[in-house]
Order: structure tokens, then C-alpha cells, then sequence
């Protein structure tokens, strides 16, 4: 089981209004799920109220489940209704029913029982018993747990490779109260501070350089003889390894990120992600790409959609978060090459979103939930950026083309 904590963001309140957006990007597209007439849309709220009823936080591997990722991701590629329904039965097997919880949560003690994922039932039904007290408001709910007090929850939004972040942003695209619940039920449960002593070390901590570009600082890790002969091979195991032997030396390259013009260094941070999973890959000689590039690449996804959402002053907050959890995973999967190359110069040969759509949600790995969510990022990235240069685009074709599974050596998960 993976459980890696990441530095604590500081206590914001969600909708809380500022004077400027630190990271000005527009809202995605919310998708009212709940009163949407069209049968696609119908469909996706009723598999989702399904799983939310049937089905626990946690697959039979007792890593938080992607079905709504996947079932959301589906319909945002144009998945009807029969797509989605088929896309559900071939999951469902690989989730875990509710059980019960050991007792109940109360307002007096839910911050007692954060990380224990056996409370995960007891979780939900406390947040959806506050549910019913702010009148339905999922929103205020969030807004209430996940964001205010001395220690929130949102502290701990990037553990378990930051899908709890993952399930919160579906929510807000898909507008899904059930869906919200859940978000802040993983982040209750998926919550660890073993490594929170690592917030004190930013900005306090300083680094022997700085550099505006994510790629250059990547570029230095790589070169950094403190991680040579650290792990044999890569893997899970590799990160809880890197925060407690090499801690000193991960932080000083995450700190040297000067960050002065947010928007565009936020820009190369998604151009990095899409690099890491398409620049590093072993292509066309194995068809397999890296599961650990791969949601460096979704969480990425993720935190575009929270940006406007979130106050100013946390923006780029959340954006260190990803930052630090990219780096971990870099030096984790052995600091393979990133060849730009292999995007700039690929020729997508006339293939088009609609074709990459098309392959995610019909094609042999529409069942595949990292793989439809890689296809989804890319595509979003594509549309916030404009992608004049079709850098996006590349990524996505040249990946849907030679993918035929994933590596990356994920300790009890079959990739």
C-alpha cells in the first residue's frame, strides 16, 4: 500500500473572494450532471450515485478508487450511454464493497480517526449527515472540513499520489455532491502526517540555486550524484525511502523553483508533465509508459481545474504541492531522460482530438482508468493552452498509438 504524505498547505477557505487570481486561468466547464436531460449525461448520474452507493473508497488493492475518474473522463471524451454503462460492469469487480465501520464519527472526534482507511463508511455518512445540516450544500461542506481550521485536511490533498485530489477535481467538473463526498472522505482517510515536519522547510529553506524552469531544475536532479545508486529498480517503494534518506537533498531542488510569472511557469509545469510521460517513454521498442509519469501527468490535470476555484493567495501553494510530488517521483523511476524530441518531431499523421477521444473512451484500453484520464489531461492542457504548436496533441496521438500497457513497478497493484 502506498501512503506518502506531502508538506501541509496552509489553512485557506474556499471561496473566499481576492483581489486577483495569483494563477489567472478560467474555470473549466461544469457539467450539471444532476439536472442534465441528454442520455449520456443521464447515465453518468446514475453510475455515479450507484458506485457512491455500492461501492467503498478503496479498490480490492486498498488504493482509492478510480471508477468515477474513470466514468467521468469517459463522458467528457464523448462515451454515450452504453459506453459508460459497459465501462462500469468491466470495474465493478475491481472494487471493494461498503463494509461497516468500527463505530461511528462524530463532530468530536473525526480528526482522531484521519488515516484510517477502515473508517472510510463512517467518513462518508458523517459528511453526508453534515450534508443535510448546510442544506445540501456539498460546496460548504468541502469548504467547512477540507479547508478551514488550525490543520486542514487539504494539508494531505497529494497522498496516495494525489488522487484524492484527482476525486475532488471531478467533483467541482462533474458538479457531483456524491462525488464530493467521497473526495472528502479520501482525503480523511488517505490523510498522513509522518512528513509534515517537511513544511517548515519552505521558504526557510534555502536552496544553492534557483531557477525559473521546472526542466532545468529536472535536469539538475538528474545530474545530482546524492540520488545515484539509491534504488535498484523503480517503484512505490522508492518514494517513502527518498523523503526519509535523501530528504535534505529532494527539498533543496524543490525550493530552488523561483517562481515570478506564474501563469507561464504553470504552463511549463503541464508541458513537463506530458513530457515526462511521453519524452521518457521506451516507445515504439515496448509500447509500455511509465504509471508514475502517468499521474504526475492526471494530478497535473487536477490542480488546473482547482486553481480557480481556490483563493489567490493558496494558488501556487497548491501548485508546489504537485511540484514536490513530481520531483519524488522522478528520482523514484530513476531519472530517465526527458527527449522533447520525441513530441516536437512526431507526426501525427493527420489523427486529430476526435480520433485520440475516440481511441480512449472505444478502443482496446477504454476500460483502462489512468489511460483514459492521460488522454483527458492531454486534451485539457491542449484547450487552456491553445497548443499552436501541437505539442498536446503530439503527446496524445504518439501515446495512444504505441501504448499497449504500463511499468513503473507499483508495489501490490497490477499494472
Amino acid at each position: 500500500m502506498l501512503n506518502i504524505s506531502w508538506p501541509s498547505l496552509p489553512s485557506l477557505s474556499l471561496f473566499s473572494s481576492s483581489p486577483r487570481q495569483a494563477i489567472k486561468l478560467p474555470p473549466v466547464q461544469v457539467h450539471e450532471t444532476e439536472t442534465a436531460h441528454e442520455k449520456p449525461a443521464r447515465a453518468l448520474k446514475h453510475l455515479l450515485k450507484l458506485d457512491h452507493v455500492e461501492n467503498g473508497l478503496f479498490d480490492r488493492r486498498r488504493f482509492p478508487s478510480q471508477m468515477s475518474h474513470l466514468l467521468s473522463s469517459s463522458f467528457l471524451q464523448g462515451a454515450d450511454a452504453n459506453d459508460l454503462g459497459r465501462i462500469y460492469e468491466s470495474q465493478v469487480n475491481e472494487v471493494v464493497k461498503w463494509k461497516d465501520s468500527p463505530a461511528e464519527i462524530t463532530t468530536l472526534d473525526w480528526r482522531s480517526h484521519l488515516g484510517r482507511r477502515e473508517f472510510d463508511r463512517a467518513f462518508v455518512d458523517f459528511f453526508e449527515d453534515e450534508l443535510v445540516r448546510l442544506g445540501y450544500d456539498w460546496k460548504q461542506v468541502v469548504d467547512e472540513y477540507l479547508f478551514n481550521g488550525q490543520e486542514p485536511v487539504f494539508g494531505s490533498i497529494m497522498a496516495d499520489l494525489g488522487l484524492p485530489l484527482v476525486h475532488l477535481a471531478y467533483a467541482f467538473e462533474m458538479n457531483s455532491r456524491e462525488v464530493g463526498m467521497e473526495a472528502l472522505g479520501l482525503a480523511a482517510t488517505c490523510y498522513n502526517e509522518t512528513y509534515s515536519s517537511l513544511a517548515t522547510m519552505h521558504p526557510s529553506h534555502k536552496s544553492s540555486y534557483e531557477s525559473k524552469s521546472v526542466f532545468d531544475i529536472l535536469t539538475r536532479v538528474q545530474e545530482d550524484k546524492a540520488f545515484d545508486g539509491l534504488f535498484p529498480t523503480p517503484g512505490s517503494d522508492n518514494l517513502e525511502s527518498l523523503l526519509t534518506s535523501r530528504n535534505t537533498a529532494m527539498m533543496s531542488h524543490w525550493s530552488a523553483w523561483k517562481i515570478e510569472n506564474p501563469l507561464e511557469q504553470f504552463r511549463e509545469s503541464q508541458q513537463l508533465a506530458a513530457a515526462l510521460l511521453v519524452g521518457t517513454s521506451e516507445g515504439e521498442s515496448s509500447g509500455y509508459y511509465d504509471w508514475f509519469f502517468a499521474m504526475a501527468l492526471v494530478t497535473s490535470h487536477a490542480v488546473r481545474v482547482m486553481l480557480p476555484i481556490i483563493p489567490a493567495q493558496y494558488q501556487i501553494h497548491l501548485v508546489q504541492q504537485w511540484w514536490l510530488n513530481t520531483i519524488g517521483i522522478y528520482i523514484s523511476q530513476l531519472r530517465p531522460d526527458i527527449d522533447m524530441g520525441r513530441i516536437r518531431e512526431y507526426d501525427p499523421e493527420g489523427k486529430d482530438w476526435e480520433w485520440v477521444s475516440r481511441q480512449a473512451v472505444t478502443g482496446a484500453y477504454s476500460t483502462n482508468p489512468c489511460f483514459v484520464q492521460t488522454t483527458r489531461a492531454l486534451k485539457q492542457q491542449a484547450e487552456t493552452w491553445g497548443d499552436h504548436d501541437r505539442l498536446f496533441l503530439k503527446a496524445a496521438v504518439r501515446f495512444v498509438t504505441e501504448f499497449e500497457g504500463w511499468r513503473g513497478n507499483f508495489v501490490g497493484f497490477e499494472l
